[in-house]
């Protein structure tokens, strides 16, 4: 469940090799596209081919993605939020100390996925702290919500129900 409280976290983090790629060691283009609700797009095209050594400074994030993974994060909070001039700051602060701190996981653990995720999952329970402390509670509150329908969750109230039959309940014996 945690897990996928993260996942936007986890979709910077994975710019993944497809296997076959990675055992012919070919080359392989990776896409990535944000589009902000009343902004233009904001595409990324990268070629990765796979190492079969420690990772090297090439493999490292550019401070140019980060920073551009990050204001796209905080572009589409500040609109959806209705962020102060400060608040965005802030947010952008910690949204590129976020996704600086994924994308070099992703280099470090590429051959542990479950490091990864575990890592991820404390990234984003960091930055959501973060977040909480600088957001007033009704923004909050509508982070959350967003969070909730992007990702499919249930939101709390559901959450909080009686489970169905055969998942755990009271009355399950």
């Amino acid at each position: 469940m945690k897990f996928l409280l993260f996942l936007p976290l986890l979709a910077l983090a994975t710019a993944a090799i497809s296997p076959a790629a990675q055992a012919q060691g070919t080359a392989t283009t990776v896409k990535t596209k944000v589009k902000t609700e009343g902004q233009p797009s904001v595409k990324t095209k990268a070629t990765v081919t796979p190492a079969e050594s420690a990772p090297s400074a090439a493999q490292r994030p550019t401070d140019a993605s980060i920073d551009a993974r990050a204001n796209a994060l905080t572009v589409n909070m500040q609109q959806n939020l209705g962020l102060s001039p400060q608040q965005t700051e802030k947010v952008r602060a910690i949204n590129r100390r976020s996704v600086e701190q994924v994308e070099t996981a992703r280099v470090e653990y590429r051959t542990e996925p479950r490091k990864l995720a575990a890592y991820i999952d404390d990234v984003g329970q960091s930055r959501l702290s973060a977040i909480k402390d600088v957001l007033t509670p009704a923004q909050f509150d509508k982070y959350q919500r967003k969070r909730e329908e992007k990702m499919g969750l249930p939101n709390m109230q559901g959450a909080q129900g009686t489970p169905p039959p055969g998942l755990g309940g009271a009355g399950d014996q």
